[in-house]
């Protein structure tokens, strides 16, 4: 958004082996005994269909509904849901529609996971951040009080304060991420509106999504309506902590084949902090036309956020401070603001060319608007103010075709994407005041990739692609610096004009094989990058620098993951074990005031997640992970990079109590210490281990729902983001997050 608020952002192997190789001892090797009389089952060959959802999602799976012998996608819990929106069926096929619904098995050699639509709506959490956070290895960070997860950001393997530039987020399969720091806002997708949420870990899906899938790509899949009741409505209302009220409704509508979908929500809060005020709404629509060789769609959706930026707490020893004991819920910057307006759409169609072979065109637009006010403590005395303006266009057309190449199964997706983004933002000292700085930046990218899957055994698929991508762009400064700043030794200096063209390539090479109905293993290698984005470029801070200049190296990232996958009757588990080099790991360093380049950086770890249906109407779930990110040269070598916890958990239950008029759920989520923002060296004091505990009630009858949430009930003071001074070693600002909170919910379905 703004120079400051990225400032805000960015201030902010015994042990592996065994953490891989117990679960596999432990479960898997019991689990393959038992099932040891059993014959291999062959991997099913490669589907031809017709038109499907391609528009959605470009890993095109195999669905594992209806047969037994088809792969099983690593589902995060099967329980039914009694509060989704009308709309989802859980049986509509994929021949039904440009965007019907269907499981994930992802990235051949890849590790995957599902949030379906039942696990959100039964669970405690109350973001979708949250919700995703359940799956081992996610990490959050939050610097505005949490109120509905607002610019919380998600963290797949350990980038800490850029988490939001190295994980690549879809919707329906379209990348959003734009090419400012900001990311994508989850808080403005309507959380009814999801059908599932498919996790694809590591940096295989650089090939199909390109830039920023450095640490893994999030899709999040909505619903269509398509294949419902001719008319169906939901509606909801809720009441949490302070003052917290929320309202969300879903339309839905079938007619031969048409169907049109609208999820719309709106939620007010006081926020936990003072100045941490909140008021959102968003919604998102759809049109779908569905025949069966010709399926078309149209996707609208727009957002209108206000928040107060509440700002850091001080802890400062040498004077005796410490504001996180003293006035936990105060703030330092009690006038700062931040407004996002954004408006999206997005249209395309699938054709089918001959049998097996399948034509994929959709574009879009996206269009974001930032302001942001800066004062300090005085109101009457601004600080800084931003104004900006981004909007990207887009077009991707890719075909499809499954079909048998030497009698073997194939299944190829190649395409070519193209993105043309411009950037403009006036950075004056108040609104309304001639600006010091004005930016202008175009960004266009132009990309072919080709990824294709092989069933070489009964048992055994393959998988490669490769990507190239031209990334062109041009930035321009415009400094009017205000009279009388030499006085005051505030002039700012202005960066270099850049013209840039640069061509990146990614590459993933995977497999997967069976041994059994029960075991199977996977791995992969693939290679990556990320391109620097706007407020990097920019990099200015409230001091100016003779060096200031908008150009940055591309970071690229080359990692290696292996595996396996047990599922024996109610029980599931997914265990994997990776290794990541980083060369040009773009990274802020406040006391430059600057972003650059760093050292190589590496980082590794383990992840396993498990579930066990204990009976019909009992649900355990959980997983753990371990994370390093250290840097492995330089000034810095063999230190953590900081805002990374090693340890990450999950656990929880599900109890159907009594035929779903009663259902309890209940989560825990654990994370070890992390270094400080800004904290490179590793001397300072770090953000403290902690806990969270999350239960809800939750019930239905005929056409009603309820729920009743409390989070955090152990009531854990926390925070999970903090910076360093630069200046006075044991100073620190954090950004708490709130204790134990409720929230009443009911509705009805017509």
């Amino acid at each position: 958004m703004s120079s400051a608020i990225v400032a805000a952002q960015q201030r902010r192997s015994c042990l592996l082996a065994s953490t891989f190789f117990v679960p596999i001892l432990s479960l898997g090797i019991s689990a393959a005994e038992a099932q040891q009389s059993a014959s291999p089952s062959p991997l099913p060959p490669i589907e031809i269909s017709s038109p499907g959802d391609e528009n959605r999602t470009r890993a095109k799976p195999l669905t594992d509904e209806g047969s037994g012998s088809r792969r099983v996608a690593p589902k995060v819990s099967p329980t039914s849901n009694t509060n989704v929106a009308p709309t989802s069926s859980p049986n509509v096929s994929a021949a039904s529609g440009a965007t019907a619904v269907r499981q994930f098995n992802g990235i051949v050699g890849a590790s995957t996971s599902v949030i379906t639509s039942e696990d959100i709506a039964r669970s405690p959490a109350q973001t979708v951040q949250e919700i995703i956070a359940q799956t081992p290895g996610v990490q959050l960070t939050s610097l505005y009080g949490g109120v509905n997860g607002v610019k919380t950001s998600v963290d797949l393997r350990g980038f800490g304060a850029f988490a939001t530039s190295n994980t690549l987020l879809l919707i329906n399969g379209r990348r959003v991420n734009d090419i400012d720091i900001q990311g994508v806002d989850f808080s403005t997708i309507p959380r009814d509106s999801i059908e599932r949420i498919e996790i694809t870990r590591g940096n295989s899906g650089a090939v199909l999504y390109g830039d920023n899938a450095v640490g893994g790509v999030i899709n999040i899949v909505t619903k269509t309506g398509a294949g419902g009741p001719p008319v169906a409505i939901r509606a909801e209302a809720g009441v949490g902590s302070f003052s917290q009220r929320l309202a969300n409704v879903s339309v839905a509508t079938n007619s031969g084949p048409w169907s049109t979908s609208f999820y719309g929500n709106a939620i007010k809060s006081d926020g936990y902090r003072v100045n941490n005020a909140l008021d959102q709404r968003n919604g998102v629509g759809n049109v779908n036309y569905t025949t069966p060789d010709l399926t078309a769609f149209l996707t609208l959706s727009g957002d209108d956020q206000k928040l107060g930026f509440p700002g850091g707490r001080t802890v400062d020893p040498s004077i005796g401070l410490n504001q996180l004991v003293t006035d936990r819920r105060g703030t330092n910057t009690p006038f700062d603001y931040g407004n996002q307006q954004g408006a999206n759409a997005t249209a395309g169609f699938t054709k089918t060319l001959w049998n097996g072979a399948d034509l994929i065109v959709d574009g879009g637009v996206r269009d974001k608007k930032q302001q942001a006010g800066f004062f300090g403590t005085l109101p009457s005395i601004p600080f800084n103010y931003v104004d900006s303006h981004l909007q990207t266009w887009s077009l991707t057309p890719r075909l499809s075709i499954k079909n048998a190449i030497f009698g073997l199964p194939s299944a190829v997706l190649t395409g070519v994407d193209y993105y043309d983004a411009t950037f403009h933002s006036d950075r004056p000292q108040a609104k309304g005041t001639p600006p010091i700085h004005v930016y202008d930046l175009s960004q266009k990218t132009l990309a072919g990739y080709w990824q294709q899957t092989i069933g070489v055994l009964a048992t055994t698929d393959v998988s490669y692609g490769g990507r190239i991508q031209r990334t062109d762009l041009s930035a321009r400064d415009i400094l009017n610096n205000p009279p009388g700043c030499a006085v005051f030794f505030s002039c700012d200096t202005q960066a270099a004009p850049l013209d840039s063209s640069e061509v990146n390539h990614a590459l993933h090479v995977g497999f997967e094989h069976r041994f059994n109905p029960v075991f199977s293993i996977f791995g992969r290698a693939a290679s990556a990058f990320r391109t620097p984005n706007v407020d990097e470029r920019v990099g200015a801070g409230p001091f100016g620098s003779a060096t200031k200049t908008f150009d940055l190296k591309t970071q690229t990232s080359h990692d290696i993951e292996g595996g396996i996958r047990i599922k024996s009757g109610p029980f599931e588990m997914q265990s994997s074990i990776y290794n990541m080099d980083i060369e040009n790991e773009i990274h802020f360093i406040p006391a430059l005031f600057l972003n650059v380049n760093l050292d190589p950086t590496r980082r590794y770890g383990s992840e396993t997640s498990a579930s066990l249906r204990v009976s019909d109407s009992v649900l355990l779930r959980g997983g753990v992970a371990y994370t390093r990110a250290v840097f492995r040269e330089g000034l810095y070598a063999g230190n953590d990079v900081p805002l990374v916890s090693r340890y990450t958990a999950t656990g929880g239950v599900t109890w159907n109590i009594w035929q779903n008029f009663l259902v309890a759920d209940a989560t825990v989520r654990g994370w070890s210490e992390r270094f400080m923002d800004n904290d490179q060296k590793n001397i300072q004091r770090r953000i403290p281990a902690d806990a969270t505990v999350d239960f809800k009630l939750s019930g239905t009858y005929e056409h009603f729902f309820w729920s009743l949430s409390v989070n955090n009930v152990l009531n854990a003071l926390y925070y999970d983001y903090a910076i360093a001074s630069t200046f006075t070693d044991g100073r620190f600002s954090a950004y708490p997050l709130p204790g134990r909170t409720y929230m009443v919910k009911a509705g009805a379905t017509f």
